[in-house]
């Protein structure tokens, strides 16, 4: 790759309006990798999904506006809240064994009515 082609645009969408404007412009971010881990699958998730909110792993770093636009854009559903929860770390024992089992982060997300998300492929 040239340094020229560092500073070349990215490719934009056009989405149209419903009221005839000027067309508004969406563009790529790619920062789905960098938010999501993938669908968390457990007996409350399915419960939350007949609800319409979804439970997702997110790395550490992750916010709420990010994990919005990373959803978003993978599943192109419309985002309505998102509520962030930190699942501290836990002393685990293995008879004199002791160690650590790890936390981590997970996002409910919870989506239009009428919208539906395919975590599990039939």
């Amino acid at each position: 790759m040239t340094p020229l082609n560092i500073f070349k645009k990215q490719k934009v969408a056009q989405i149209p309006n419903a009221k005839n404007e000027r067309p508004r412009t969406k563009r790529a971010s790619g920062i789905a990798p960098k938010v999501l881990k993938g669908p968390h699958v457990t007996e409350k998730a399915t419960f939350l999904g007949e609800k319409n909110q979804y439970v997702f792993l997110v790395w550490p770093d992750s916010n709420k506006t990010e994990t919005k636009k990373a959803i978003e854009e993978i599943y192109g559903v419309d985002v309505l809240a998102v509520r962030i929860i930190n699942i501290p770390k836990k002393k685990m024992r293995l008879g004199r064994i002791e160690g650590w089992k790890k936390g981590y982060k997970k996002a409910i997300v919870r989506i239009k009515e009428g919208q539906k998300i395919e975590i599990m492929p039939k």
